[in-house]
């Protein structure tokens, strides 16, 4: 909105040229929704306790985690809401990437809502069955992937790290593969979000990362210089992940070990596919892999365990997802989640070096 209220009167008030700018935009939407969730944190958390809208804790975890029965849950809610008005504020509603974004991350909340919604009502840690959730997630990724191909970028090439000229074309095999990364994504983060701050000090580092490939991917020159693939109109994602940052690190004020509050489905399920939506359109569909290289490895770790266990009737590790295991070897949970968020940090720092690596 800014950008087109203000921007076409930069001829008149000079000062009034920054908002031209995806850069300035980016840190104006990443500060708008760490602001209002500042603003209205300490409420949301007051509503949910008086509404009694707690979380359920499995009696099959680790039992110190009984200890936070009665936490308030589905955070995730103002950090929607933050993300949205902010991105609203700061975008240019001609993008329509952002706007398909945005509509993918609404409907993925929606759906980590009515989860929610089951296990609070039923008081069970079991929500939505699986089966659901997963046709529902494939619904929504099918049609943002469509509108991906249609619409925005017919590239249905991928693109490789360390490979410059090697660009495989999926052709139309492209949607499922697209579908494929924005599902597991959501469902990967998910799996994550099992201890305080846990699933969002990564995302929070993930989106970061993901806000400067944007901006590189939107910008000619850059894009040219770095010999990665240039997708017009891909830079304005930059000011989505940034309000993302910045709603993110405003729930992470309260989440932080011991938690205020959890994110819920509502929370997890959207950060996971809209970060699989960004890497699909910026064209860094494989660094997903080593950016959201936490996720990767929660998701392994449940995989390979059921595996085992039904192959072999033994288990890999003591607990799945694997922070479960360390909880259980002894780590204290602060050390688990720091020492995770540091893997996330040079995980994500390994991804840009690749960026001349090609």
């Amino acid at each position: 909105m800014f950008y087109h209220l203000l921007y076409p009167l930069a001829g008149e008030v000079i000062l009034f040229n920054v908002f031209k700018y995806i850069t300035f935009r980016t840190f104006g939407a990443l500060l708008t929704s760490l602001a209002v969730y500042f603003l209205f944190g300490r409420f949301q958390i007051l509503f949910l306790q008086r509404w009694q809208v707690t979380q359920t804790i499995r009696k099959d975890g680790p039992q110190s985690h009984l200890a936070k029965t009665g936490t308030p849950t589905m955070g995730g809610i103002l950090t929607l809401l933050c993300t949205v008005v902010s991105v609203l504020l700061w975008m240019d509603f001609q993008n329509l990437s952002v706007w398909i974004v945005l509509a993918l991350f609404t409907a993925f909340a929606a759906i980590g809502f009515y989860d929610d919604y089951r296990k609070i009502r039923y008081g069970s840690s079991k929500g939505l069955p699986g089966r659901y959730k997963l046709l529902l997630q494939i619904l929504f990724a099918t049609a943002a992937a469509w509108a991906l191909i249609r619409c925005f970028s017919p590239d249905t090439s991928l693109a490789l790290p360390f490979f410059k000229t090697l660009r495989p074309d999926l052709g139309w095999w492209y949607l499922p593969f697209a579908v494929f990364v924005i599902v597991g994504a959501s469902n990967a983060v998910n799996l994550t979000d099992g201890l305080d701050g846990l699933a969002t000090g990564p995302a929070i580092v993930a989106f970061m990362t993901y806000a400067l490939l944007a901006y590189f991917a939107g910008h000619v020159k850059i894009a040219a210089y770095l010999q990665i693939p240039y997708v017009a109109g891909s830079g304005e994602l930059a000011i989505f992940c940034g309000a993302l940052v910045g709603a993110l690190i405003g729930f992470l004020w309260f989440n932080t070990y011991p938690a205020e509050i959890f994110m819920g489905d509502v929370g997890s399920l959207p950060l996971g596919g809209a970060l699989g939506y960004v890497a699909l359109v910026t064209k860094n569909e494989f660094l997903l892999v080593i950016i959201g290289g936490v996720f990767v490895l929660e998701t392994l770790s449940v995989m390979t365990q059921v595996v085992s266990f039904k192959l072999t009737g033994k288990r890999i590790f003591l607990m799945a997802p694997i922070h479960h295991h360390f909880e259980l070897k002894g780590w204290d949970e602060p050390k688990v989640i720091v020492r995770f968020w540091i893997i996330s940090f040079v995980l994500a720092l390994i991804a840009l070096s690749t960026l001349k690596l090609r």
